[in-house]
């Protein structure tokens, strides 16, 4: 039974747009362990900026990279060279709108009729990102 707070991206998004995604530094990569298995997993994303601060949320719903975030509490952002380690801090379900506003100016509109296909904003864990450290 598919899962109704969560949009499975398609076989060329996670076989072909991603790994191009991160390879040609198209968008930031999130470095994070995995819940489970503790290795090393890697997705695009999108961080989004509101007066000085950072965000990461997630348009598909309950994700494996948001979920593995959580567990893990700390990860890294990786563009173009520059590796930012970071502590990540849930962001409570009441504050989530107006940073999903501001994410869906920043992505095309069809990443952005995610939100639609899955409306309640607390199913879009969002994190506020705290740099640690950079490398």
């Amino acid at each position: 039974m598919p899962d109704k707070n969560y949009i499975k991206p398609g076989l060329w998004v996670r076989s072909i747009f991603n790994p191009v995604a991160m390879r040609f530094g198209i968008a930031p990569t999130l470095a994070v362990k995995g819940r489970k298995t503790g290795t090393l997993q890697r997705v695009p994303v999108t961080p989004v900026e509101i007066d000085g601060t950072r965000y990461l949320c997630t348009p598909r719903g309950r994700t494996d990279w948001a979920r593995n975030l959580a567990a893990a509490g700390e990860a890294e952002l990786r563009h173009r060279g520059k590796v930012e380690r970071f502590k990540a801090h849930d962001v409570p379900v009441e504050e989530r709108a107006a940073i999903i506003a501001e994410y869906r100016k920043l992505v095309p509109k069809g990443i952005g009729k995610m939100f639609d296909t899955v409306p309640d904003v607390a199913d879009h864990p969002t994190f506020r990102i705290e740099v640690l450290q950079l490398a």
